[in-house]
């Protein structure tokens, strides 16, 4: 009798998990399905760091920073089209260079999760490489996007990648396996994380503070 019992319950317990990755499945087709993002080309541009003036200034001379953005327009469910905002949009960002160490090619990658995303509405989001990382990438204080060889963005909502867009080399580059991740070593920062995080406010997406 027990070890029926339990046969019964392992059955059982095969139909639940079988259920639900069937709904799992079903979920992230339809999410798919229902959501289209309209990602935009990644600009680059070189910015100095901003001079603000307060009641004490001190001296000093303005470096460049390099900003890569990207424009996105994203079409959410009938539910959220109701609510006119997306809860959380997850932007994976990728840029390529070549190694400083003069070994092949390196990526850096950067995940920024944007909340309160008006649908159907263009916005922006974007990433930074520091004066001090660009010294140390290309040997230069000036910003050259010339050393940047490939940039790549992808979008995501609840997990589900809804659109992607690249420049200078073919989407989906960043999954060669040949280039080293070196994020850790040469940071890419969000715009919260740089001098600019209270310029042009409007015009980019809100981002998520990192807990």
């Amino acid at each position: 009798m027990k070890q029926r019992f339990a046969s019964v319950r392992r059955s059982a317990l095969a139909t639940v998990v079988a259920s639900a990755a069937a709904f799992s499945l079903l979920s992230t087709g339809a999410i798919a399905q229902e959501i289209k993002a309209d990602v935009g080309k990644p600009v680059f541009d070189d910015l100095p760091s901003p001079d603000v003036k307060t009641g004490k200034d001190k001296s000093f001379k303005p470096k460049d920073w390099l900003e890569v953005e990207a424009s996105m327009k994203i079409a959410g469910t009938p539910e959220q089209k109701k609510v006119g905002y997306i809860n959380t949009v997850t932007v994976k960002w990728y840029v390529g260079l070549r190694n400083p160490d003069g070994k092949g090619a390196i990526k850096l990658v950067k995940t920024i999760n944007h909340i309160n995303v008006p649908v159907d509405e263009e916005v922006f989001t974007s990433v930074y490489i520091s004066p001090a990382t660009i010294k140390r990438l290309t040997g230069k204080d000036k910003a050259n996007k010339g050393a940047v060889e490939a940039v790549g963005i992808e979008v995501l909502v609840d997990g589900v990648k809804v659109g992607q867009a690249a420049e200078k080399a073919k989407e989906l580059w960043w999954n060669a396996p040949a280039l080293s991740d070196q994020s850790e070593k040469f940071p890419l920062l969000n715009k919260t994380e740089t001098p600019f995080a209270m310029l042009w406010y409007d015009r980019y997406a809100e981002i998520q503070k990192e807990r």
